[in-house]
């Protein structure tokens, strides 16, 4: 057992577990770690296998709080922007998207705290839009939680509902991308051999999540969403 592995396992339970607790930030908490550990290409494959195996988890646990017709248009607008995210992951270099998704963050979180972030807006536009920038974020990075997070933020979901419908949406979102990582050769035998070394330290971070979940009242479980994003949005936009 390398230091190189009790890192990489210590990363990646401390994502699972705040995935078993919100419903999202596998990616968001590892991926600016994880490269110090394997290939940035490597880590967001990885993450994505993670990411689609907990949130199946999750919806099982949860699914009597999904809404299936709120996901519609979150769902067809991320099939739209996948191909053009795992195509940038191909081909692309990942700092400058990764420093304008932070920047993008930031400034929403911003909009949270000083009580200026929309509330119930309506029409599919929004949904269709969240789900193209989830879809191309994903895709190309890895972390397609933020645009469908803010989203839900936006409707005013209760927390179990936004960590089901979260989650209901990355199954079909991270099964898509991992499709076209496949499709592009990026699916290797070297990320199965990863997933499977890291898969311990994963099942014990999440159920710790899972076993805090119930303990958050609403107003706590948004405070928490959105300092994660404020984290994850300035690791983003410092390191690239």
């Amino acid at each position: 057992m390398s230091l190189a592995w009790v890192a990489g396992a210590c990363v990646i339970a401390v994502a699972s577990f705040v995935m078993g607790l919100t419903g999202f930030g596998v990616a968001l908490v590892s991926i600016a770690f994880l490269p110090y550990f394997m290939s940035p290409v490597t880590a967001i494959v990885l993450l994505t296998i993670y990411a689609l195996v907990l949130s199946v988890a999750i919806v099982v646990q949860l699914r009597r709080d999904v809404r299936p017709l709120t996901l519609i248009d979150l769902l067809i607008g991320s099939v739209i922007g996948t191909p053009l995210g795992v195509w940038g992951l191909a081909t692309l270099p990942v700092s400058t998207l990764n420093r304008l998704i932070g920047l993008t963050l930031l400034v929403a979180v911003g909009l949270e705290w000083r009580r200026l972030y929309p509330v119930g807006l309506e029409g599919r536009f929004w949904g269709l839009g969240a789900g193209v920038l989830a879809g191309v974020i994903g895709g190309a990075v890895g972390t397609p939680g933020p645009p469908v997070i803010l989203y839900g933020a936006s409707q005013q979901w209760s927390p179990r509902a936004m960590k089901a419908n979260i989650s209901a949406f990355f199954i079909v979102n991270q099964g898509v991308i991992l499709a076209g990582y496949w499709w592009t050769g990026l699916l290797t035998p070297e990320v199965g051999r990863l997933a499977l070394f890291y898969a311990a330290p994963a099942v014990a971070g999440y159920f710790g999540g899972v076993a805090l979940f119930d303990r958050l009242d609403a107003g706590r479980f948004r405070r928490l969403v959105f300092v994660l994003l404020f984290v994850s949005g300035l690791v983003l936009l410092v390191r690239g």
